[in-house]
């Protein structure tokens, strides 16, 4: 914020459209996981300028990176901005999961005032909010018409340009490799944070073999599946979403494990196993892990609809759990028949 307007309905707030140097530690922090859950603004109806009555209406989530990928293309213009209480949650997958729903539109729309504020009645909502909002049903409890803008905020002002006429090249999104990859520092954090109790159980029960040494063989063995684990996170987090387009089958979860399996392949050649049951083992835990990382991804993917993410996670999820079971006692009984 930077400053209030003064209107008839009373004062709204004014936003820059000039990122600071804590906006974007702030996106920095939350892609490395750091109060992600918690990176919203105010829902509510800001000022960009200095808006009047026939500025336009443009409305986003209250998602913060959402917000500020919005307002940091609109420099120079007068808008308001109206946003919706999405939870934190991004315009696409808040529009999955109902929050940027026609509900939550209707009742901004009533409680901001924006009725007295505007000559016009046309609201701008992003492309991806559309499987959220029956825009036919926002006129009859508003008065207000929905236009759809562009994909990208980055065209937003070509589209106002030009009259709010989106090109065919607005309508249409590319997903290349490198956005594909954004999200795989924080798949990998999160997978080190969940690590721990994982090593730890694991260690108790590597101790179980014949004979003494049991911490010796708690650290070997310990040591020894970081590798594997390392080796699911490689394949799920980053070759998965790395080679997504070519990996064999439609489901997320069958391309991790295909990823999977081509890292256990390499893992094994540099990292032989000392029994046929460990590399069986191994083999297993690689795909496995790499199958619930890929999968992981179809929520950063605009590949997928909210139905068939639930109905991969309904068929992959028993198999890998099952997969998970059989690999982790193959790994166990070589520790046990190999004497630790």
């Amino acid at each position: 914020m930077v400053g209030v307007l003064e209107t008839q309905i009373g004062p709204v707030p004014v936003v820059s459209a000039q990122l600071s140097s804590a906006d974007r530690w702030g996106g920095v922090k939350v892609r490395l996981d750091f109060g992600r859950m918690d990176y919203q603004v105010e829902p509510g109806l800001y000022a960009l300028g200095v808006p009047g009555v026939r500025s336009p209406i443009l409305v986003t989530a209250n998602y913060k990176l959402s917000f500020d990928s919005l307002r940091r293309h609109l420099a120079g213009r007068d808008l308001w901005l109206l946003v919706l209480d999405t939870r934190g949650v991004n315009v696409w997958c808040a529009a999955g999961k109902g929050t940027f729903g026609t509900d939550e539109l209707v009742a901004r729309l009533r409680e901001s005032g924006l009725a007295r504020l505007v000559d016009h009645r046309q609201v701008i909502l992003p492309q991806l909010a559309g499987p959220g909002v029956a825009a036919h049903r926002i006129p009859a409890a508003t008065g207000f018409t929905v236009r759809y803008g562009p994909i990208l905020a980055a065209d937003v002002p070509a589209y106002l340009d030009g009259g709010c006429q989106a090109t065919p090249a607005m309508r249409y999104r590319l997903f290349p490799w490198r956005e594909r990859l954004l999200l795989s520092p924080l798949e990998v954090l999160l997978a080190v944070k969940g690590s721990l109790p994982l090593f730890l159980l694991l260690a108790l029960l590597f101790a179980l073999g014949p004979g003494d040494g049991y911490l010796r063989r708690a650290l070997a063995h310990g040591l020894a599946g970081l590798p594997v684990y390392g080796a699911g996170v490689l394949g799920g987090a980053f070759l998965t979403p790395l080679f997504l387009p070519w990996l064999p089958g439609r489901a997320f979860a069958l391309k991790g494990a295909a990823a999977g399996l081509l890292v256990a392949a390499g893992l094994l050649a540099v990292l032989p196993c000392r029994h046929w049951l460990q590399s069986g083992g191994a083999v297993a835990l690689v795909a496995v892990l790499s199958s619930y990382w890929g999968m992981k991804f179809t929520g950063a993917s605009t590949y997928t609809s909210l139905s068939g993410v639930q109905r991969e996670m309904r068929l992959a999820v028993p198999l890998q759990l099952a997969v998970g079971v059989v690999g982790l006692g193959c790994w166990l009984a070589a520790g046990l028949l190999s004497g630790g």
